[in-house]
């Protein structure tokens, strides 16, 4: 019972489930779905299941135990099941996203909508209700044409960020949250990510926004990173950056400290939360990826992926600037 001996009221969740159904997942008649979650995300699951159903899909609810880390492959029977959806919807807690389960999902012409760690404000929010995802498309895939184009690129930040690394012969990763058959979506986050070349970053990462992972949220002094060889040598700050070193080595694997991946949010109505599936998409902040590459088309497999954010990036694509702050210049 709320104060005042008053229950407090349940958060209708149907409008977001719909929006995630018929805009982002384009569920048709007919199709088979597959909502993957964990005994802590079931009020998400039903929702969204109950949304398919309306829409004729054929809808299969697979509960899995809770994973111990992100990156724990989903148990057998359910990894089949994703083989054959054609549309799958992720209400887990711990993500599943960076899995052999999903990439051969994803290989089988899946279309993929993430909803790691979902909670009542992201289900309820602007990002998810109010955006245009159709008009940010043609954004996103300006800035994935830049990537994909280009050999080497050059991210500063006014905080004093300055990171080199290669980027030829790999393919940026468009996400839209409107996916093709073969696509990701971590709705609300829009965004365009690409993998640099392994062993390529160079320099100095300055994070002040948020590391939406581990409960570490919002930051509150910046987390200072070196990177030689790419990988992070030297991660320093107050306790949040002690403690994520503190987890990072706790793995005793190197690939954990390595530079896997460059974001940028570009959903205008994401607010920073501490959240990641909002975080993430903040126009003007870049994430960087740490640990596994695999699923964004990299080499490296590591038990966990994580990223960390930044305010205020300027990105320069061969030596031109294809985006500063929240302006797509590509």
């Amino acid at each position: 019972m709320a104060d005042g001996g008053v229950a407090k009221a349940e958060v209708d969740l149907s409008p977001g489930a719909r929006r995630l159904v018929h805009v982002n997942g384009r569920v048709r008649p007919g199709e088979i779905v597959v909502v993957v979650t964990d005994p802590t995300m079931g009020r998400y699951a039903e929702a969204v299941a109950s949304a398919a159903r309306d829409a004729e899909a054929a809808v299969t609810v697979c509960i899995i135990p809770l994973r111990e880390q992100d990156g724990q492959e989903p148990p057998p029977p359910v990894a089949r099941a994703m083989a054959e959806a054609a549309v799958i919807f992720s209400p887990v807690r711990v993500s599943i996203t960076h899995t052999r389960a999903m990439r051969t999902a994803l290989e089988a012409g899946a279309r993929v909508c993430m909803m790691t760690a979902y909670t009542d404000a992201i289900m309820t929010s602007p990002a998810l209700l109010e955006t245009d995802f159709e008009a940010q498309a043609d954004v996103c895939r300006r800035l994935g044409a830049a990537f994909t184009k280009g050999e080497s690129v050059r991210l500063t930040s006014p905080r004093g960020t300055d990171l080199r690394f290669g980027i030829e012969g790999r393919v940026a990763n468009v996400l839209t949250n409107i996916p093709e058959p073969g696509e990701l979506a971590p709705v609300p986050d829009i965004e365009v990510n690409v993998v640099p070349v392994t062993g390529s970053a160079e320099g100095t990462l300055i994070f002040d926004a948020s590391v939406p992972y581990l409960g570490i949220g919002i930051l509150e002094q910046p987390i200072v990173c070196s990177v030689r060889d790419g990988v992070i040598v030297e991660m320093a700050g107050n306790a949040q950056a002690d403690f994520l070193r503190e987890h990072l080595e706790s793995f005793a694997d190197p690939h954990c400290f390595n530079i896997a991946e460059l974001g940028v949010g570009l959903n205008p109505n994401a607010r920073l939360t501490g959240e990641m599936l909002e975080d993430e998409g903040v126009m003007g902040t870049i994430h960087i990826g740490i640990g596994t590459s695999h699923t964004l088309g990299g080499e490296i497999v590591a038990p966990m992926h994580y990223d960390l954010l930044m305010w205020k990036p300027t990105i320069a694509v061969d030596g031109r600037i294809v985006q500063r702050d929240k302006e797509v210049l590509a």
